[in-house]
């Protein structure tokens, strides 16, 4: 009798650390305090005058189910951080039942600044993708923060039936919690963001926060630009929140980036204007 074992190859996976850390140097100045990468995790420094400024990238090219990714990044006192990403993340479809995996964590110490502004992340047919992000903030601390998440290509006809999306973000300022969002989007996404109280057709989203303590400030000349599919409040003292819908992501730019540029003081990342 012949015996035949069949062996299933399971693809490689991807895995990425990352850490980075700034200090104040005095003067408005900032510089690497602490930097360590492993794996797919990667980031290149940028020249910038008033912060450390990296742009991160995912070497494997994409995310997608069993992948992992994890980022630790921290302002000192004193210290600005800035971090955006070389181009969009995409989360492609996973092979089996398991999600690409992603935690990412700031924190910010008194006087300190991150800006954390990663561009758009695309989620592809029967991707899943289960992220976190956690800021921890002194009282006198700055964070913006901004979430872009697109789910297909518009412009390649790509609908979205069948995917999942698991994203969680809190803030806490000191012992409080200021902020804290969930989003689940599950199953035929495209069917529900077709519905008029969900997305209304919408196939681009986004989330920015601004934790300062002159958030509310910029509340009133932001809400006058906006367009009606976008709506922006003081949510805690200190805490700025805006949502966005747009049909695809070059509106959805049209959208953020004058906000961006706003509260950012006009030091937007030039990957952010290609």
């Amino acid at each position: 009798m012949t015996h035949v074992t069949t062996l299933t190859i399971q693809p490689p996976r991807s895995h990425g650390t990352l850490h980075i850390a700034a200090k104040s140097r005095g003067a408005g100045a900032s510089a690497i305090a602490d930097l360590r990468q492993q794996g797919s995790a990667k980031v290149l420094m940028t020249p910038a005058r008033d912060a450390v400024e990296g742009i991160i990238l995912n070497t494997s090219g994409g995310l997608t189910g069993g992948d992992t990714l994890a980022i630790q990044a921290d302002a000192q006192s004193h210290a600005r951080l800035r971090l955006t990403t070389q181009a969009a993340e995409r989360v492609y479809r996973s092979p089996d039942a398991r999600f690409a995996r992603v935690r990412n964590t700031l924190t910010v110490a008194e006087g300190g600044r991150i800006d954390w502004l990663p561009q758009e992340t695309i989620l592809f047919q029967n991707g899943a993708l289960r992220r976190s992000l956690r800021v921890d903030m002194a009282p006198e601390a700055h964070a913006l923060i901004v979430e872009p998440v697109l789910f297909g290509r518009l412009a390649m006809g790509e609908v979205v039936t069948e995917a999942s999306l698991l994203d969680d973000l809190t803030i806490r300022r000191g012992d409080t919690v200021i902020f804290k969002d969930t989003t689940r989007l599950t199953g035929d996404i495209a069917a529900k963001l077709d519905k008029p109280a969900v997305g209304g057709g919408a196939r681009a989203m986004a989330l920015v926060v601004y934790a300062a303590p002159d958030a509310d400030r910029h509340i009133d000349p932001i809400r006058a630009d906006l367009p009606n599919t976008a709506g922006v409040s003081l949510v805690h003292d200190g805490c700025l929140v805006l949502r966005a819908l747009a049909p695809d992501g070059f509106e959805l730019r049209r959208t953020l980036i004058p906000i961006l540029e706003r509260l950012s003081g006009d030091t937007l990342p030039r990957s952010w204007r290609l």
